[in-house]
């Protein structure tokens, strides 16, 4: 079972988010290089370029939401799902390539006096236009992110907020340059850099614990498996695991159910698991439920005995002298205790009376219980 927006439907909502981000991204990259230049601050130069890795991003996200959202093929039976996740490392890459060249330019500028600039009033003012531009721009990436569960688009939101940080960072550091403390500027920018490499580090880290398949906090799995244990005919329930794929939470648990339920009984059982299990987890997509008809925890005590055909075959050998034989039409498998249990069905009204079934019945199970692996038998005889 899967849960979330269509493919074509996500991705056009990402896009659209996407393309407003890097149009406004354009403008302010544009607008505080060349004011930081004309403004003489270093500081909102580094924001600029910061901006700029925004823009950068941005391109990567447009083309990952698009590979993304491409329906499973033969090749990618799960999806490209995981495109987002790649495309999530390389925005963390690029944050932290453009923090080490920021804090390097600073640093120099900090062991050199004579090249720290001294920014002008036009720097406090561009600055106080990224800052509101920037958090309108977080919000509604965040909203939309939410809303298609991306967290590529989440971790592009976050981009935005360290930009309204750094901003913040650079409004303070020209203030006190132009306060007389020429040196503010430059400790302004290695402050923007510090940020920018710490989100960098959190994007990678986070994409990587995806890529390797981390699962969900233990209280999350326990609420999940204790809305499964309440349920209706679930015996146990075990062996939950979780991983992440781009913004969708997928699953596989094990449940106990009674052992001779029918397959269909089995199936409706699993469906009310996925159900149960939507309903404390909305980020969930695809659950793969395992029915259990015995504890396996330990081991797997029936995986030694025969299938079908070879236990079939068997018991043919041990009825070849049994006329009766030739009435079963039906038998029910049971793979219990590390044994085969069997259940005969025959019709009633091809027996003349209720002394010949009874008969019949004891001669089958004896015969059957020769039969190498058998445990139980039982004879059902049905109208």
């Amino acid at each position: 079972m899967s849960a979330g927006l269509p493919s074509e439907q996500r991705y056009q909502a990402m896009r659209r988010v996407t393309l407003i981000g890097a149009m406004t991204n354009v403008s302010l990259a544009t607008a505080q290089i060349v004011g930081g230049w004309m403004s003489h601050s270093q500081a909102l130069i580094a924001d600029g370029v910061h901006t700029l890795s925004d823009l950068i991003s941005d391109i990567m996200v447009l083309f990952a939401a698009r590979k993304a959202n491409e329906a499973a093929d033969a090749n990618h039976p799960y999806g490209h799902g995981r495109i987002e996740t790649l495309a999530t490392v390389a925005v963390g890459l690029i944050l932290a390539g453009v923090a080490v060249g920021i804090m390097a330019d600073a640093a120099r500028r900090l062991l050199n006096p004579a090249e720290l600039l001294n920014p002008t009033p036009l720097a406090l003012v561009l600055a106080a236009i990224a800052i509101i531009s920037k958090e309108a721009l977080y919000h509604y990436t965040m909203r939309v992110a939410k809303k298609v569960r991306s967290r590529m688009l989440e971790a592009n939101a976050w981009h935005h907020r360290s930009d309204v940080i750094s901003s913040v960072v650079v409004l303070v550091g020209v203030g006190a340059t132009l306060a007389g403390m020429p040196f503010m500027d430059a400790v302004a920018a290695i402050l923007v850099a510090l940020l920018i490499g710490h989100m960098g580090v959190k994007l990678i880290w986070n994409s990587a614990r995806e890529l390797i398949d981390t699962g969900v906090e233990a209280e999350e799995q326990e609420r999940m498996l204790e809305a499964v244990r309440r349920l209706d005919g679930i015996q146990g329930v075990h062996d939950l695991r979780t991983r992440r794929m781009a913004g969708t939470l997928l699953a596989d648990v094990h449940v106990q159910v009674a052992p001779r339920i029918s397959v269909s009984e089995g199936h409706h059982i699993a469906d009310a698991v996925c159900v149960a299990m939507h309903g404390v987890q909305d980020e969930l997509g695809d659950i793969l439920v395992h029915i259990d008809p015995e504890d396996d925890q330990q081991s797997a005590p029936s995986s030694h005995l025969p299938n079908r055909t070879e236990m079939l075959k068997r018991l043919q050998a041990q009825w070849h002298d049994l006329p009766a034989s030739r009435h079963v039409d039906q038998v029910i498998i049971h793979y219990l205790q590390g044994r085969v249990h069997l259940e005969l069905q025959l019709p009633l009204q091809a027996l003349d009376n209720l002394t010949e079934a009874d008969s019949i019945a004891r001669a089958l199970v004896a015969s059957s219980l020769q039969a190498e692996d058998v445990g139980q038998v039982q004879v059902l005889f049905r109208h």
